[in-house]
């Protein structure tokens, strides 16, 4: 029985999505459930599981392709063994098996390039059957073109445009050359974005020219929550199953200082200021795809174990690329922690429709007076951007001043006062 291998169902508000990467050739047999290829929209990567165990036989559609909700992508035969080719499969989507012939390594090996690194031949010049594949099932990667041109260039011969408008062994005229000048020690690449930077890339820009943006500072002594960290750390990992990190106090101040200024926690549609009655926070993640933010809701509902897991779940499936696109929906405010990648200070961008979004940095300790006198103190940097269309200065300095109020006295955060 033959079994199509078809899109899921996008998300509302996502009508298409890139063939990221096939993980099986034609040929392979395959598994129940097995992820088969993974298709790229604008906030996540879904997986595309096979529906019955057996061979896939056909790759209708290449990775690197732009493709829509039930799309047919390649064809399973449950009865067929591995290794073998279904009748009219798409020749493109399969490796060359003739021996002797002047064209099959190359085209064998193009066929199981990565878009990026396929692209980055063809610009380049660089015959694929030059490169040596590093990847998942022998797929040529960018870093092994960057390898391959760098060793060209180390033995002496730098690729030139006159290399690639050669003649053709079958004397047809060459094309026209993509490379104008020599590459010699100094390679340069040419990547599409990704489908997520692409849409981080158009929501900043966005922001930056329909809100009227403004930033206001001030600075923290980290020491009680420190301490306090410090002190219950070890028994809170131990009664709760999570380590006790920062970003809970950072979650707990911020939403003890929207409760006290509830136009920070608000959002503009049209001529409208839409308040609400509740606290999602979106937490700004890096991964290897780029930056998400996904949601922690009703924040303040939440105990600190809480939050702690959820962020941590967050933080791992970000990595994994698992993250659903209801978890990287809506939000009512944004925290960005620069400070784990050493950041002192940065003026964060709201992320649209929010009115607002927090910057932490990195905690370090400095000079500072207290009570007249010059002590050592870790202090941390907050910055918070704001829409000032809709946010007065005051409610902004002030709603800052309370998130730093409460993190220099966290017990404040856990009595509700």
């Amino acid at each position: 029985m033959l079994i199509e291998i078809k899109v899921p169902q996008l998300a509302e508000g996502t009508p298409e999505g890139t063939l990221a990467a096939w993980h099986v050739k034609p040929g392979q047999a395959v598994k129940r459930d097995q992820n088969l290829c993974d298709i790229e929209t604008d906030k996540v990567v879904l997986e595309t599981p096979a529906q019955g165990d057996g061979v896939l036989v056909e790759i209708k559609i290449q990775s690197g392709a732009t493709v829509t909700s039930g799309v047919v992508l390649g064809v399973i035969d449950t009865e067929a063994k591995a290794g073998a080719s279904a009748v009219g499969a798409n020749p493109a989507a399969q490796p060359v098996a003739t021996q002797g012939a002047a064209h099959s390594a190359p085209i064998a090996n193009a066929s199981t390039a990565l878009p990026a690194a396929k692209k980055m031949m063809a610009d380049q010049g660089i015959d694929p059957a030059s490169v040596q594949g590093t990847g998942r099932g022998d797929r040529i990667t960018k870093g092994d073109v960057i390898a391959a041109t760098e060793a060209k260039a180390t033995g002496g011969a730098g690729l030139t445009a006159q290399a690639v408008a050669a003649p053709s062994a079958s004397g047809a005229a060459p094309t026209a050359p993509r490379v104008t000048v020599p590459l010699g020690n100094r390679p340069e690449q040419r990547v599409p974005m990704t489908r997520l930077r692409a849409r981080v890339a158009e929501r900043l820009v966005q922001s930056q020219s329909t809100a009227a943006i403004l930033t206001t500072f001030n600075e923290v002594n980290m020491k009680p929550v420190i301490d306090l960290r410090t002190t219950y750390k070890d028994k809170f990992e131990k009664v709760h199953g999570v380590k006790l990190g920062f970003m809970s106090f950072f979650v707990k101040a911020a939403v003890h200082a929207l409760k006290m200024y509830p136009v920070v926690n608000a959002s503009v549609d049209g001529n409208d200021i839409v308040y609400h009655g509740y606290y999602d926070i979106g937490i700004a993640v890096g991964s290897p795809r780029g930056l998400v933010v996904p949601i922690l809701r009703d924040c303040d509902q939440m105990s600190i174990a809480e939050i702690e897991k959820q962020i941590a779940d967050y933080g791992k499936r970000a990595g994994e690329g698992k993250l659903g696109i209801e978890e990287l929906t809506g939000g009512t405010f944004t925290i960005s922690n620069g400070g784990t990648f050493g950041s002192m200070l940065s003026t964060p961008i709201i992320n649209p429709p929010q009115s607002a979004i927090l910057g932490v940095h990195a905690t370090k300790d400095r000079a500072v007076v207290v009570d007249g006198q010059i002590v050592v103190r870790p202090m941390n940097y907050l910055a918070m951007s704001y829409d000032h269309r809709i946010i007065d200065g005051r409610e902004a300095v002030l709603a800052l001043v309370a998130m730093k109020d409460a993190l220099e006295d966290p017990a404040r955060l856990l009595l509700d006062l």
